[in-house]
C-alpha cells in the first residue's frame, strides 16, 4: 500500500493533466466552502470525480459529506469556491440545474412511491404520452431494457407495487430511474445501509454495472468493507475538510480509519 495523499485539486487545470493528457474530470470541485450562519460546514473543498469510477466519500458523523453532496446536487449553493463540468465552470445552484448536467442523487429514502408500479415509479414526472394517452406499452418496455442493461434481474414483474420489493431492489430501481433519465453522475447515500448480505451484494454489483457504463458514481457509505470492494477512488471529509483523496490502492482500513477519526494518518507503505 503507498500512503494515501491529500486532496489532489489544489488549484483548478480544466483541461486535466498536461503532463499525463488525461482528460478533465467529469466534475472538478475547487475551494468549494459552506457555512450556515456562524457555521463553517464546508472548507475549501477540493475535489475531482472522473467520468466512469466508483468514488467513494468517506468521513465520521458531521464531517461535511452530506452538505458536500447537497452541495453537487444543487440543493445547496456554497458560499465561495467554483465548479467544472467536463472542464466548463457552471453555478448548478439548483437540483433542476444539477439534473439537467446529468447529476442524479438516490437518498437513503429513495423518493419512491410505494403505493405505484415499478414503471409507474420510473416515469413519475415524465410519462411518455401517445395522442395525450399514456404509452403504457412504451414505458414498460424501456423499463424492461433498463434494468436488463443493470443486470437487474431480481425483479419478477415490472408491474409490481415498489411497496413489495426489497430494500436491495428498491435500490436498484432509484438507481435505473436515474440511468434511465441520462445520469452521468450518480450520487448515492449509504445504498447499503440496513440490506442483508445478498442484497448488499446486489447492489455493490449495480454500482460496479454503473461504472462500467462509463457513469461516475460518488458513494457515501460508513461500511468500509463495501467501499474497498468498489471503489476505485476514496475521498475523506474530516470537520468541513477533504483531508484525502486519490486512487483506493493507496489506502487500507487502518489508513482510512485513522484519517476519519484524527484528519490524518502516519501510515504508509
Amino acid at each position: 500500500m503507498s500512503e494515501p495523499v491529500t486532496s489532489e485539486s489544489a488549484a483548478p487545470s480544466v483541461t486535466g493533466s498536461a503532463a499525463s493528457g488525461d482528460p478533465a474530470p467529469l466534475l472538478r470541485l475547487h475551494a468549494i466552502s459552506k457555512s450556515f450562519g456562524a457555521v463553517q460546514a464546508l472548507r475549501h473543498v477540493d475535489l475531482d470525480i472522473p467520468a466512469g469510477q466508483v468514488t467513494a466519500l468517506i468521513g465520521d458523523n458531521g464531517a461535511g459529506k452530506s452538505t458536500l453532496i447537497k452541495v453537487i446536487a444543487g440543493i445547496h449553493e456554497p458560499t465561495s469556491g467554483e465548479q467544472y463540468w467536463l472542464g466548463r465552470r457552471v453555478d448548478a445552484h439548483t437540483p433542476r440545474a444539477a439534473a439537467e448536467l446529468g447529476i442524479a442523487t438516490v437518498y437513503q429514502d429513495l423518493a419512491l412511491c410505494d403505493n405505484l408500479d415499478i414503471v409507474a415509479n420510473m416515469y413519475l414526472g415524465y410519462e411518455e404520452t401517445r395522442r395525450a394517452v399514456l404509452n403504457e406499452v412504451a414505458m414498460e418496455v424501456h423499463t424492461r431494457q433498463t434494468l436488463a442493461d443493470l443486470s437487474v434481474s431480481t425483479i419478477q414483474s415490472v408491474r409490481q407495487l415498489v411497496g413489495s420489493l426489497s430494500g436491495g431492489q428498491r435500490q436498484a430501481i432509484a438507481v435505473a430511474r436515474a440511468v434511465m433519465r441520462d445520469a452521468k453522475l450518480v450520487i448515492m447515500d449509504e445504498p447499503t445501509a440496513a440490506l442483508g448480505v445478498t442484497q448488499t451484494k446486489n447492489v455493490l454489483d449495480l454500482i460496479t454495472t454503473l461504472a462500467s457504463r462509463g457513469i461516475a458514481v460518488l458513494v457515501i457509505s460508513h461500511n468500509l468493507n463495501d467501499v474497498f470492494a468498489v471503489a476505485d477512488r476514496i475521498a475523506v471529509m474530516h470537520l468541513g475538510t477533504l483531508v484525502s483523496s486519490g486512487p483506493a490502492a493507496n489506502y487500507d482500513t487502518a489508513s482510512a480509519v485513522e484519517l476519519i477519526t484524527t484528519g490524518t494518518t502516519t501510515r504508509a507503505a
